[in-house]
């Protein structure tokens, strides 16, 4: 019974609601983690993932060897993701890679940390630390080196 129930607590808790039409780009569809070990602690209103994590939304996918998800009592909506070791986040054809990564769900931002990297095609932005800006698709870069393939045909 604890087998099944603790699965679906966890997916209840990482489920998103139904958006306004303003917030509509926040991260789409409900939020699954896959990890090798989970740890639940309803008094802080925690769930540790670790050893292989995966969170998958449907167009989005995060990577990490550990990852704290903060959420909300009654409700259970996710506040915060900390995101640790091996971090890679996928969204469409942008892979952004780091040591650590935080998502602050009521901002909609991902600050990354620890040798940030932003790849998309053959253009990299690399950096000291890259704050992503979900709801404007905007990226401040701190320290910034920016590598850009011309794609004009010759």
């Amino acid at each position: 019974m604890v087998r099944f129930c603790v699965p679906l607590i966890i997916l209840l808790l990482l489920s998103t609601h139904v958006f306004s039409a303003e917030q509509e780009k926040k991260i789409k569809g409900p939020v699954i983690v896959t990890s090798e070990m989970l740890t639940a602690d309803n008094k802080a209103r925690t769930a540790l993932f670790e050893r292989s994590v995966v969170a998958r939304s449907t167009d989005m996918t995060i990577y990490a060897d550990k990852m704290l998800v903060h959420y909300e009592e009654g409700s259970g909506n996710v506040t915060r993701i900390d995101a640790e070791g091996n971090v890679k986040v996928t969204k469409e054809a942008r892979v952004i890679t780091s040591r650590e990564a935080v998502y602050y769900a009521g901002e909609e931002k991902v600050i990354f940390t620890g040798d940030p990297r932003a790849v998309e095609g053959e253009n990299v932005v690399t950096g000291k630390k890259m704050t992503y800006l979900m709801n404007d698709d905007l990226f401040l870069v701190e320290d910034s080196k920016v590598f850009l393939k011309n794609n004009k045909e010759q």
